[in-house]
């Protein structure tokens, strides 16, 4: 890739639609900025629960097309967000979906969970030194809540981080996703006072959101609120597995929660950001611009 932008993120997700939930604003906005931003997503989601009738017929355990369908819906969200760099690890393909924790999924040759980490994390790292980007986001330990293909996304992003440094190229900083507890409380109380019925069986609660941490570890704060329209049609794209409802969407398990137009991360690689509001620190790109790797 040449002629590479002074500024590239990289975000590495297990599903197509974890991407636009957690990061959407995010993405929108450094892609509209100007910014390269280049999406891994490690499987095409194929064991994910549908929620339109309509589609019930794509599920693994009736055509078992739910996977390729989902190609479709991450392009066209991602052309909601701007984003012109979506690619999979290793090709579309690759890892299949490993679904939730304990069932038989989890052990199926060829499984995201089953995947060797260096061999995983080795094309990972093809990435990094292709795009060379500054900043890169995923996950925390548990995945955020524990699916295996989310832990296995954030070994895979920690283990392409340190193999493309031994390759050349170190990134300069490596973030978590999180969600601060006070503003996931706040987004519940704006749903409790919303004054109306939604078309979700539950209400959620913050316990239910993933990666919910207490406000001091929150190192970026990004304001994408200007692209919360964006992240939302790109939330619709992503229609065999989202449910969206004015300010508010559901997954499978019908509760309704809060998205947020702001966007958090706590970094846990490289040196603290002069400026908390960004993912590169305010700093405006690298002296290598679209040179060599470093």
């Amino acid at each position: 890739m040449s002629d590479l932008p002074a500024r590239r993120l990289l975000l590495v997700h297990a599903h197509p639609d974890d991407e636009t939930i957690n990061n959407g604003a995010t993405m929108a906005r450094y892609a509209a900025e100007g910014a390269l931003v280049t999406l891994v997503t490690c499987t095409l989601g194929e064991e994910g629960e549908v929620i339109p009738s309509g589609l019930a017929h794509l599920a693994a355990d009736r055509e078992d097309r739910l996977g390729p369908h989902r190609i479709g819906e991450l392009a066209a969200a991602m052309r909601e967000l701007g984003v012109t760099d979506h690619r999979f690890l290793g090709g579309a393909g690759r890892y299949r979906d490993s679904g939730m924790m304990g069932v038989a999924q989890n052990d199926v040759p060829g499984c995201f969970w089953q995947a060797d980490l260096d061999e995983a994390a080795g094309h990972l790292a093809d990435v990094i030194l292709e795009v060379r980007p500054q900043a890169l986001v995923t996950y925390d330990g548990n995945g955020g809540y524990g699916h295996p293909d989310h832990i296995q996304a954030h070994r895979v992003a920690m283990r392409g981080y340190e193999l493309a440094a031994l390759r050349g190229h170190r990134v300069d900083r490596v973030y978590e996703i999180c969600m601060p507890r006070s503003e996931v409380e706040a987004g519940f109380e704006r749903l409790a006072a919303a004054g109306r019925e939604f078309p979700f069986a539950f209400i959620a609660t913050p316990d239910d959101v993933p990666g919910v941490v207490d406000d001091d570890k929150v190192t970026v704060t990004v304001d994408g609120s200007a692209y919360t329209d964006r992240k939302k049609a790109a939330m619709h794209a992503h229609a065999s597995q989202i449910a969206v409802d004015g300010p508010f969407f559901a997954l499978s398990n019908d509760l309704g929660q809060p998205y947020f137009g702001t966007e958090y991360y706590h970094q846990v690689h490289g040196d603290p950001p002069a400026d908390p509001r960004d993912l590169f620190g305010g700093e405006t790109g690298d002296a290598a611009g679209a040179g060599g790797a470093r």
